[in-house]
């Protein structure tokens, strides 16, 4: 007599089964590959070249959904734990429990609530099925028939695997948490596989009751513990505890790994591009507890982008006294543009994290000169030979005089160009803009891929010492244009499908620079005697193998710069403060300059790098120089490069020597000139330079004895003066009036 009922219901409700599945639309059964290959992560996965993890950024605000973590991942007692709770013959059933069934009523046989014959098949069916999702107000009947028959169609067509990993991967847990990876992750901290029977509990419990407070959740978690395991002990009062606090938690950060602005980026380029282009994808290694991934492909390398990272910090926390938060790195593949490291900032180190360096616009200092040095080569204003002033200079713009200062307040006299950009010096730099132009030169820039705001009148000649604004990587690209003779080219952060025939052959643009002009900039930059007057002998910009470095310093130290390349790479590295306060005594060899050159040896560590050839058109030439002031030679000898047509074999000043017979008399500065000290400057930083013809002559200022010999260092006070050169006799042989003011036209100061 009990069987009775057992056996009417069974037979009453597959009669009615068979009713509505006649009655109910045939539906395609969905596959188990096609549902694992439509599951979309909340996040986005940022992959290097070869596949490995870089970054995972939050794209879907609307839901927490981890990535696709197969069975085998799954711990055993996550999976015992939810066959416990959920379904207990799972492994029995042919997706519906008749069991479960003739033993419930028939309201609660059909109520929403995932107990009693709501099999996970048939949990299952209605997540993979929108017309069978139930809404605020449950699922109509006509849903639960269909949510049946899809759950026996699911039986026929699936593994028992199979249908226990896609449930685990697509159930939501509580809040916007979907799948076991991301309630893992946000509650527990851990993948999958690394939950514990107590973890086990508490997320099978959350299916039951996904939104409940935490002593139901703890509750309902303590049944399926004693479940588990009925020969121990299950202490409900930790059990309550510990799940109020994991119910709280959200250690899965929305965004996590090592690239965050180069994935930021990349996923922009690709929002704005559509999507239009295709973006290859690539199987991930196996990392523990998931299977592996895919994601977005970029250029980077993951072990240089690491190295990186750590350079960047370790020397920025070594820099954290001198007022120095912030830094940004690029490397780029001199043959393709491509991105290889791409370091936005210093990470935790930074108050502005967020802020992209490798974008963000910044005053570049020094940097600009080899551009300029190689526009005024290529144009034929200037040789690496060719002899220019570093002397006190007053040039007249439209607001006013502008007066250039080198780093160290020190005037050279008559330098070759080599020395003047390899050593940095201010002056010659500003002399040869005006040879050029600051329009030409601003448009060369702007062809070179710098964004100018403004225009090069705008600028004035305090663009030859980086007054402009430009970004890391469009500063490092334009090296990376010296680097290949002159040829400009776009880079690359999205790993792109291999080129086809057709594109390898297509004829390359022309160079946008004088590859001659491209290559004795780099032959200068690469030279360590050139730069020692500045840098000294050992400097750290000297490298075992060969590479091209120069460093650059804004006004008031703000931004600080080392930029070059080797045979292959071009490295570009930036520190200062994102909110433009001034760093504390940090010059061009002890800001970036230690990073980059790091980074140059991590990268040839088993890679040379070789002088490139000089091309077609050059001439190499030995050179000596006449003598200066002192009667020595101004240079010593050496084998120089030219443009053909532009070599010589002597470079002298064309004043010749002053001679006994020749008159005494002021050479610099100029009558009438006003100086106005730089509040930013240290006062006694500040000196001034005069210049004189003539032997035994001494120097007086307003009547009071200064110095003896032609060239003396004066420090300039506010006020109107009188400089009087005198002779051996003591007379007055020449004089100047000038005038020093403590406001009013500012000196520009850009250091090396």
């Amino acid at each position: 007599m009990q069987s009775a009922p057992f056996f009417f219901s069974r037979k009453t409700l597959a009669a009615l089964l068979i009713v509505a599945a006649w009655s109910h639309p045939a539906r395609a059964v969905v596959s188990f590959e096609e549902v694992k290959r439509d599951f979309r992560s909340s996040d986005t996965a940022v992959l290097d070249r070869n596949g490995e993890l870089l970054q995972r950024v939050r794209t879907d605000p609307t839901v927490r959904r981890g990535q696709w973590t197969a069975l085998a991942d799954v711990s055993p007692a996550l999976r015992t734990a939810m066959v416990l709770s959920e379904d207990k013959r799972f492994y029995e059933h042919s997706g519906i429990d008749w069991r479960a069934v003739s033993a419930a009523a028939w309201g609660n046989l059909w109520n929403t609530r995932t107990r009693g014959a709501s099999t996970i098949t048939m949990q299952l069916s209605g997540l993979l099925d929108e017309d069978l999702r139930r809404n605020s107000g449950g699922r109509s009947f006509t849903q639960k028939i269909g949510q049946t028959v899809a759950a026996a169609q699911l039986e026929r067509n699936w593994r028992k695997d199979q249908i226990l990993e896609a449930y685990l991967n697509t159930v939501p847990f509580r809040g916007e948490i979907v799948g076991i990876d991301a309630l893992s992750r946000t509650l527990f901290g851990k993948a999958p596989s690394g939950l514990d029977a107590r973890e086990a509990s508490v997320a099978a419990a959350l299916v039951r009751a996904p939104n409940a407070k935490p002593a139901v959740v703890a509750q309902r978690a303590c049944e399926v513990l004693r479940t588990m395991e009925p020969q121990q002990k299950t202490d409900c009062e930790a059990l309550d505890m510990f799940t109020s606090a994991a119910v709280q938690r959200r250690a899965f950060e929305p965004n996590e790994g090592i690239a965050p602005h180069a994935a930021r980026r990349v996923l922009r380029e690709i929002r704005d591009a559509n999507a239009a282009a295709p973006v290859a994808t690539v199987a991930a290694p196996p990392s523990k507890g998931r299977e592996k991934e895919s994601g977005v492909r970029t250029t980077l390398r993951a072990s240089l982008q690491r190295f990186s990272l750590d350079t960047l910090q370790r020397h920025l926390r070594e820099l954290r006294d001198r007022h120095v938060e912030d830094g940004a790195l690029v490397v780029l593949d001199n043959a393709t543009g491509e991105v290889l490291a791409w370091v936005g900032s210093s990470g935790p180190l930074s108050q502005a994290a967020e802020v992209d360096g490798v974008t963000a616009l910044r005053q570049p200092g020094s940097t600009l000169k080899p551009l300029l040095y190689a526009q005024a080569i290529a144009e034929r204003r200037i040789t690496a030979a060719s002899l220019i002033e570093d002397s006190s200079a007053q040039i007249s713009t439209a607001s006013g005089l502008y007066i250039p200062q080198n780093y160290d307040r020190r005037f050279k006299g008559p330098v070759s160009a080599r020395t003047a950009l390899a050593a940095s010096l201010n002056v010659p730099a500003v002399r040869t803009l005006v040879m050029v132009s600051p329009e030409a030169f601003a448009r060369e820039l702007r062809a070179a891929g710098l964004p100018l705001r403004e225009s090069g009148d705008y600028y004035g000649y305090s663009l030859a010492l980086g007054s402009a604004e430009v970004s890391l990587l469009s500063l490092t690209n334009a090296y990376r244009m010296l680097a290949n003779g002159g040829r400009y080219g776009a880079t690359t952060l999205t790993a792109l499908p291999p080129a086809k025939p057709a594109d390898r052959n297509k004829t390359p643009a022309p160079p946008l620079l004088d590859p001659r002009a491209a290559f004795i900039v780099g032959d200068i930059l690469s030279d360590p005697n050139a730069r020692t007057r500045t840098f000294g002998l050992d400097s750290i910009l000297s490298t075992r193998f060969w590479t091209a470095v120069k460093t650059g310093t804004s006004k008031d130290m703000r931004d600080n710069w080392a930029v070059g390349w080797s045979q292959r790479y071009t490295v570009g590295v930036w520190v200062g403060n994102a909110s433009g306060e001034s760093m504390w005594d940090v010059s061009g060899t002890s800001g970036a300059a230690p990073v980059w050159a790091e980074v140059m040896r991590f990268l040839h560590s088993r890679e040379p790098s070789r002088a490139p050839a000089p091309p077609p058109g050059l001439v190499e030439t030995r050179v000596s120089f006449g003598p200066g002031a002192d009667g020595n030679p101004l240079e010593a000898a050496r084998s120089e490069w030219f443009l053909q047509g532009t070599e010589q074999p002597l470079f002298a000043l064309d004043t010749g020597m002053a001679t006994d017979a020749a008159p005494a008399r002021i050479t610099a500065p100029a009558d009438g000139t006003i100086i106005a000290l730089d509040p930013d400057i240290p006062p006694q930083r500040q000196r001034v330079r005069f210049d004189s013809e003539g032997r035994g002559v001494q120097w007086r200022v307003d009547g009071k004895p200064l110095a003896r010999g032609n060239t003396v260092q004066w420090f300039p006070w506010p006020g109107r003066h009188v400089i009087e050169l005198v002779d051996a006799s003591g007379k007055v042989v020449d004089q100047r009036r000038l005038e020093v003011r403590g406001a009013g036209v500012v000196a520009k100061n850009t250091r090396r």
